[in-house]
């Protein structure tokens, strides 16, 4: 992203926090390509047939985060790390409908190669994935924030730092450790 974009980003979370109704409206724009690209990444593995798509998943967490009182967003990471969290509820929310409606059947599935993935496995429901984030909060909160950062928002490291006020090198083993822990987690948890 362009230091301009990053800078107006900026401007706009300001004048959204001394209550700028519209800043935030404009402010979406900006970052609604990597927010899209998060999106289809995230949706990518997926069963034929889905019915909640990329463009949903974006528009979706954009109304949540607008219905959110006080919203309060410090920079474009900030902003990321909230669209990330709420793109996660989103995409349990539907999951947990299409099981109820199917009573069981048709679980939605994310990829998760890039991230935690166990070795052998592509895809994996994404309720088994909130269950284990939830089993990882108990265990660390920072180590499960870490995780959905970098997965559902596509932070790297260092923004992850900014956000959670830590140390690069201690969010690297944090991520080493949740990688392996998850993987370890999940690798039996996968559906046919």
């Amino acid at each position: 992203m362009r230091e301009e974009a990053n800078t107006d980003l900026t401007r706009l979370f300001e004048l959204s926090a001394r209550g700028d109704s519209e800043a935030i409206n404009a402010a979406f724009p900006i970052v609604y390509d990597q927010l899209h690209a998060l999106a289809i990444a995230f949706m990518k593995g997926r069963r034929a047939g889905h019915t909640l798509q990329p463009t949903a998943l974006v528009h979706e967490a954009y109304v949540k985060l607008l219905g959110a009182d006080c919203l309060r967003v410090n920079d474009r990471a900030h902003f990321l790390s909230l669209a990330a969290r709420a793109m996660r509820q989103i995409l349990v929310n539907h999951a947990r409908d299409k099981n109820r409606q199917k009573r069981g059947g048709g679980w939605d599935r994310i990829t998760l190669e890039h991230v935690v993935a166990p070795a052998g496995v592509d895809q994996l429901d994404v309720l088994v994935l909130d269950d284990a984030l939830k089993e990882l909060a108990g265990l660390s909160e920072r180590k499960a924030h870490l995780v959905e950062l970098r997965f559902f928002g596509g932070l790297s490291i260092e923004e992850a730092a900014d956000i959670l006020g830590a140390a690069r090198s201690t969010l690297a083993d944090d991520w080493a450790f949740s990688r392996a822990w998850l993987s370890t987690r999940l690798a039996g948890a996968t559906r046919a």
